[in-house]
């Protein structure tokens, strides 16, 4: 059985000229990327964008990571960052346009009703988690989905234990909340 390379030894060969080895650390990180920021931004084609602009920035700053972090904690300060920074130019958008849409993702493995029920939770969701300050939002997501300790998100944000937790509760008590008025309990 052949051993993947670890991230550490792909950056090593991609800042020696191993284009390849860019590739490999996309593919790793891609669909991890894509989920963060889907859930940041709340839809399809929004987090496609990110993903693309993650994966630009990656190419062209991964030949000065230091390996201060790991790369993993690296990869999600950077979408984290751009998920927040494509929000806000959203939102300038918004001022200025009247054109609202919205991208949809669909699994084609279940049957239509149960498609149609996880679509409604899953929209809804999106929009109880836009309704969060943009901080509490990333640190819902980051402990939710992706499923982090708050030693990992504060190796990400740069902010401290007990300031995570207290946004996290303040964010869960939030979502709760909004989901059990407006969704009801299942």
């Amino acid at each position: 059985m052949i051993e993947k390379p670890t991230d550490f030894e792909l950056v090593k060969r991609f800042t020696g000229g191993d284009e390849a080895s860019f590739n490999e650390i996309a593919r790793r990180y891609q669909q991890k990327i894509y989920w963060h920021a889907r859930r940041m931004i709340g839809n399809h084609l929004d987090a496609d964008e990110v993903v693309q602009e993650v994966l630009i920035v990656l190419y062209e700053k991964l030949k000065n990571f230091k390996f201060q972090s790991s790369l993993y904690t690296w990869v999600y300060r950077i979408t984290a960052t751009r998920s927040i920074n494509f929000l806000n130019k959203k939102k300038i958008k918004r001022l200025f346009s009247f054109d609202d849409q919205t991208g949809e993702i669909v699994n084609e493995e279940t049957d239509i009703l149960t498609r149609l029920e996880q679509k409604e939770k899953m929209e809804y969701l999106d929009k109880v988690l836009q309704k969060l300050p943009s901080k509490q939002r990333e640190i819902f997501i980051l402990r939710n989905f992706d499923g982090l300790s708050y030693e990992e998100i504060s190796e990400i944000t740069g902010k401290s234990v007990g300031g995570l937790k207290a946004n996290y509760f303040h964010a869960f008590v939030k979502v709760n909340e909004l989901m059990n008025k407006n969704y009801g309990k299942d």
